[in-house]
C-alpha cells in the first residue's frame, strides 16, 4: 500500500463548485482502480492524499500532474503504508473557506496562513496532522449536495 501527498496552486480562485467536480470525477475513477483519499482546497490551493497499490497511486497522480487548473505541484511524500487512512472515501473533498469558515479560522491558527487562505504545510507529519485534525471536527460539512 502507498501514500501520496502533493500540494498544487490552483490557477483560478476556488469554490465549493470546483472541488465537487474534481471528487465527483475522481470519485468515480478511484473506485474502479481501488484508489482512496482526500482533496482538501483553501482559496488558493490544494492539498490532496492518494492511497493505493503502487501502480494505481502513480497513474492518479500522473493524471492529476498534467491537469491545467493547478500548477506549482509539490510532492509533499511518497511512502509505503500499512493501512489506508481514508479507507471509503473514494476521494473526499473538504474546502476550508467560504462557507466552512469555522474550520477554515481553526486552521489558520494552528497551521498559519498564505495568501488569505489556510497554509497546507510542506511536510507529511503536519499535513497528516491537519486533516486528522479536520476528521476529528465535530460539525465537518456534508461533502455531497
Amino acid at each position: 500500500m502507498y501514500r501520496i501527498i502533493y500540494k498544487s496552486r490552483s490557477v483560478a480562485p476556488l469554490d465549493w463548485d470546483m472541488v465537487l467536480s474534481i471528487t465527483d470525477a475522481s470519485e468515480e475513477t478511484n473506485s474502479r482502480c481501488g484508489v482512496t483519499g482526500v482533496l482538501l482546497a483553501s482559496r488558493t490551493h490544494y492539498l490532496q492524499v492518494l492511497e493505493g497499490n503502487f501502480e494505481d497511486v502513480n497513474a492518479v497522480f500522473r493524471r492529476i500532474a498534467r491537469d491545467d487548473r493547478h500548477t506549482e505541484l509539490s510532492i509533499v511524500s511518497f511512502s509505503v503504508v500499512d493501512a489506508r487512512l481514508f479507507a471509503g472515501w473514494g476521494m473526499r473533498g473538504i474546502g476550508a473557506f467560504d462557507f466552512n469558515k469555522a474550520i477554515e479560522a481553526e486552521l489558520m491558527e494552528k497551521y498559519g496562513q498564505e495568501e488569505g487562505g489556510v497554509h497546507f504545510p510542506l511536510e507529511e507529519w503536519q499535513a497528516l496532522a491537519m486533516l486528522n485534525d479536520i476528521k476529528m471536527m465535530q460539525k465537518l460539512p456534508d461533502w455531497k449536495r
